[in-house]
């Protein structure tokens, strides 16, 4: 446990217990002590490097350090709220297990840069974990598509019958969902990839150090060129939390659908024992939960976004305490992402089975098929906007008389226009209207199955 310490000699007396309490930070920032370890003995280095301390000193520094690491993974390293936050947890520890030469490590740093440097670490750290976890969840995406390559799903706008579609497809449109994601953190990483470490509280110092030295001890790209922006700046992690709020709105939408597609009304999957839950009264009831937890906790990291914007909003440079603000979100929306983007790729790899009986069924009972008929006259001369006009009018008289399209005789297609032949029926079946969008991006199966193979290929480049 800490001592009761006032902050200097400018202090008569130690902060009042409650707002000691209120201050503190400990119970949230412990999260970043692996990193404050790290920070520090790159710290402790370059103090040697730079001559302002011995290098002896910088052993004995760098192996306390590390005692405390041993000692935090082993749990007999608790601090407690009397500790303030893990920083100055971390040094009271030192100066107990070296000595007065821990007094040393804080020489030309500032819990300002300090915390700015450990939270980097750490968010640099979480970009590349979630990264990789997009890349699972494309991968499973892909081994469904390719599964599913000429399986038919209705295609919908504005939640209304519009065009079938290969199921293929429909998957691959959320791979290029989360392709853009995975693209996105690596540019948010590019600019989280900076230390701070050396700023001071905001004016640099003026002790010799080499900033360059510790920031390649750390592996950062870059350091900060201006000291007030380097410990000031938090637009990495509002760049993260944009980043993570799309990847949510992503895993949101396909939690929509997947719960709509296994409901009742639309019968298109079956959840599986393993990924549902059941009521607590009603004994027949399967439950969606994962997809319902999912669409749920994407409001809590556009919250933490949100939060993130207001706390910057109004704040003069440099450093101020509302920053202590930016952990919890930050430390929440991560923890959040990583939770939701693992329980969407159980759930598509284990949970889910798509009733193809059913999809046969529900792309062939409706009037998706009236814009190849429109187009089917448009290729034989028909103006397109005529033949649009001609289509609306015989699925109205179809709808009336209980018909589909399918279901008209040659005689009732050629009292229509004369240009339509028996083939006609060919032309309009479901498989033969997704075959025949072959546009490049379109839901052609000679083009879904190109899509799937560069998708592969694409993948392959970002798990290298």
């Amino acid at each position: 446990m800490a001592e009761k310490k006032t902050w200097s000699q400018r202090f008569e007396s130690a902060l009042h217990p409650a707002l000691a309490r209120f201050n503190a930070s400990i119970n949230f920032d412990i999260e970043l002590i692996e990193y404050d370890l790290t920070g520090s003995v790159a710290h402790a280095k370059m103090l040697a490097h730079t001559g302002v301390i011995e290098p002896s000193e910088a052993e004995l520094l760098v192996n306390g350090l590390e005692q405390i690491r041993q000692e935090y993974r082993q749990g007999s390293f608790n601090p407690g709220i009397d500790s303030e936050d893990v920083h100055f947890a971390v040094e009271h520890r030192l100066v107990e297990i070296v000595g007065d030469v821990g007094k040393k490590l804080h020489t030309a740093r500032s819990r300002n840069d300090q915390v700015g440097t450990d939270t980097r670490l750490y968010l640099r750290e979480q970009i590349q974990q979630i990264r990789q976890q997009l890349i699972a969840f494309q991968t499973v995406l892909l081994d469904i598509a390719e599964n599913n390559l000429e399986t038919l799903i209705p295609g919908y706008t504005h939640l209304q019958r519009a065009q079938p579609l290969s199921l293929a497809h429909h998957l691959l449109a959320y791979y290029h969902m989360l392709q853009r994601d995975w693209e996105r953190l690596g540019d948010v990483y590019k600019r989280t990839n900076i230390s701070p470490l050396g700023c001071g509280a905001l004016a640099g110092t003026t002790f010799p150090i080499d900033r360059h030295y510790s920031a390649n001890l750390l592996e950062f790209d870059h350091v900060y060129q201006n000291s007030l922006d380097g410990v000031s700046d938090r637009d990495f992690a509002i760049e993260f939390l944009c980043a993570a709020s799309l990847i949510m709105v992503h895993l949101s939408r396909f939690s929509e659908e997947i719960i709509l597609w296994a409901s009742e009304e639309f019968s298109f999957v079956i959840l599986k024992d393993n990924c549902a839950t059941g009521s607590s009264i009603m004994p027949q009831k399967k439950n969606p939960d994962v997809p319902e937890l999912v669409r749920g906790k994407t409001g809590r990291v556009f919250g933490h976004l949100q939060a993130m914007l207001v706390i910057m909003k109004g704040l003069p440079l440099a450093y101020n305490k509302d920053l202590q603000e930016d952990k919890e979100g930050l430390f929440d929306a991560v923890n959040t992402v990583k939770g939701c983007l693992e329980a969407m790729t159980v759930l598509l790899q284990e949970g889910l089975e798509f009733r193809h009986q059913r999809l046969n069924t529900a792309v062939a009972e409706d009037f998706s098929n009236a814009t190849d008929v429109a187009d089917y006259l448009a290729a034989k001369g028909v103006p397109f906007r005529e033949a649009y006009n001609l289509v609306g009018k015989v699925v109205k008289t179809s709808i009336a008389a209980d018909k589909l399209l399918k279901d008209l005789t040659m005689e009732e297609w050629q009292h229509l226009h004369p240009a339509f032949a028996g083939d006609i029926y060919e032309a309009i079946s479901p498989r033969q209207v997704v075959s025949a969008r072959n546009s490049y991006g379109g839901t052609g199966f000679s083009q879904v199955k190109l899509a799937i193979a560069e998708a592969r290929q694409q993948l392959t480049v970002s798990s290298s």
